[in-house]
């Protein structure tokens, strides 16, 4: 680990440990929004881990986030993926965003997240349906109904996709402010699990906007998703469903070590089947856990493999967290079906991953046709 992200983890952790741990099983009960979490963040400075230092930001890397996400994950899934689409629409902010905007996210006064999923693409998220044309004022007319949108009633504003100005074929990506007149939240969110994660669909209806608010070329939103927004989002979705890992880990280890057999003298953990379920996870997570690791070594010595990595670590990391999670569910036994344990939020949560654009089965395709040598697109 880098200093920086050594000292992002030492801040975080009396919270992690804290408040997001105490708070974990409330926002799934109660399926309310991780408030806490984010003040916890925000009192770390760790809103602005990854936003550049000459706008106030500690000027950390998206592997600093992603380990940040990871160690929040362990405690509470809906925290960690709130915390997952930050960074993923601040990296896009430090790349193209206004010094005012990244000042904001410096000093904690926004959270962000990305409006990319649309009712009329799905899990194709590069090839939005929703339109931007130019109106008087040097402003633009937004016009899209997104689907899924994290934080939808919690976000400052969101990193928007729409087709382009002068070409429907292509992409150009946007900042949105929340509260724009025209644009509209569908309710609540009451899911599975990532119960408090405010995911719900946003709409926009002849929203305008400042034309100012362009975060990269018009026509080249296409490059800002792949080329900044998906290796962070793959990263640090992996990292969620690899912190789901340990916490469940955790949960089922601690269970059967303190649970016993009275009338044999023993606790569950003497049993070999339920050791040998147990060790056939940790496997499968620490493996998750490497191949997560050597993405981040890949991509940070721009390794000829890394693309292919990105691609891979997470479908890898989804597929290991479904297993990994309802193997705890068994080892723990009519145990987990009760709230107190714990290991059946795990469980609930890590069912996201692998439908969470891009999906596993998205995944797959694009890395048989790497492997494949054709083109992705």
């Amino acid at each position: 680990m880098t200093d920086s992200v050594q000292g992002a983890l030492a801040r975080l952790e009396p919270f992690a440990a804290g408040v997001i741990a105490q708070q974990a099983n409330n926002i799934d009960g109660s399926a309310v929004f991780p408030t806490h979490t984010v003040n916890a963040l925000r009192q770390a400075n760790l809103l602005g881990l990854i936003t550049p230092t000459e706008h106030g930001g500690l000027g950390g890397t998206i592997f600093d986030a992603a380990r940040v996400v990871e160690r929040i994950a362990q405690e509470c899934g809906t925290s960690a993926m709130v915390a997952c689409m930050h960074y993923a629409g601040a990296a896009v902010l430090a790349a193209y965003g206004s010094a005012e905007a990244n000042a904001e996210v410096a000093r904690g006064e926004h959270l962000s997240t990305l409006a990319f999923s649309e009712s009329g693409s799905r899990s194709h998220f590069w090839a939005p349906v929703s339109t931007a044309k130019r109106s008087e004022g040097d402003t633009v007319t937004l016009d899209a109904r997104k689907s899924w949108v994290t934080s939808a009633s919690h976000a400052h504003a969101y990193i928007w996709s729409s087709q382009s100005l002068d070409d429907p074929a292509a992409s150009t990506i946007w900042l949105v402010q929340r509260g724009q007149e025209g644009l509209s939240i569908a309710g609540g969110f009451d899911g599975l699990g990532l119960r408090g994660n405010d995911s719900t669909p946003v709409s926009a209806e002849g929203v305008r906007i400042p034309a100012a608010n362009q975060l990269g070329p018009d026509g080249g939103g296409f490059d800002v998703m792949m080329g900044t927004v998906l290796p962070a989002f793959q990263l640090m979705n992996a990292a969620c469903s690899i912190g789901l890992m340990e916490g469940a880990l955790r949960g089922a280890i601690s269970h059967v070590s303190a649970t016993r057999l009275e009338h044999m003298g023993a606790s569950l953990r003497e049993l070999p089947t339920l050791r040998s379920y147990l060790a056939q996870a940790h496997i499968q997570a620490d493996s998750a856990r490497a191949l997560w690791l050597d993405t981040m070594a890949a991509a940070g010595s721009n390794r000829p493999d890394t693309m292919l990595r990105i691609l891979q670590v997470k479908a890898a990391a989804n597929e290991a967290a479904l297993d990994v999670t309802a193997t705890c569910m068994r080892v723990c036994g009519g145990a987990a079906y009760r709230k107190d344990l714990g290991v059946d939020r795990y469980f609930r949560d890590a069912q996201a991953g692998a439908v969470m654009a891009p999906t596993s089965d998205v995944l797959y395709d694009f890395v048989g046709k790497a492997i494949c040598g054709m083109e992705l697109f």
